[in-house]
């Protein structure tokens, strides 16, 4: 119970993209070298996220916060040697320069911030939508019986996940409303 204690939470910065990849290289690097004192939780916030895609849906995961891996450790001994050298780490977030660069642990409210908006991420699976159209765009209708008109957006609405749209028909503006799903940019 000590040893949870002294471990603090630290910022690593990672080559972007690469994030989830520091992270299992991190906890290889704990599980082969017995680090398991030294070394808690590493952590790499992801939120998942719908997006339209040629009026399909696509779940993709994002990383909250490109470039950063967040691990809790006790940084005494070997530990800091250990994280530094994982393929794909470029540095701890720290104060000062060169090798005297001592790593900043995350403050209380950050720390609490984060874990809250982590579990936020992870239970509100799905939930967001990438909206791809913006208000005064041209789309064309992909389903129903307007199939193959292009119409102007008028007006958005997220929580419905509908659009209104005004088409042209027989030379006069019809204004309709359609899910996200029968649309696509042209």
């Amino acid at each position: 119970m000590s040893d949870n204690l002294k471990k603090k939470w630290y910022v690593i910065k990672a080559i972007s993209g690469q994030e989830s990849k520091v992270k299992s290289y991190i906890e290889d690097e704990v599980r082969d070298n017995g680090f398991q004192e030294s070394i808690g939780k590493v952590l790499v916030p992801i939120e998942k996220i719908i997006q339209m895609r040629k009026g399909k849906r696509i779940h993709r995961e994002k990383v909250h916060y490109p470039g950063y891996v967040m691990v809790e450790a006790n940084l005494e001994g070997e530990a800091v040697h250990a994280i530094k050298n994982v393929p794909g780490v470029i540095n701890f977030l720290s104060e000062g320069k060169g090798g005297g660069a001592i790593p900043i642990p995350m403050r209380k409210e950050e720390v609490n911030k984060m874990l809250g908006k982590i579990n936020e991420l992870s239970a509100e699976s799905y939930e967001t939508i990438n909206i791809p159209f913006i208000v005064g765009e041209t789309i064309k209708v992909t389903d129903g019986p307007f199939t193959g008109f292009n119409g102007t957006i008028e007006k958005i609405n997220e929580e419905k996940r509908k659009l209104e749209l005004s088409v042209l028909i027989f030379g006069r503006k019809t204004p309709l409303e359609l899910n996200f799903t029968q649309i696509e940019k042209i």
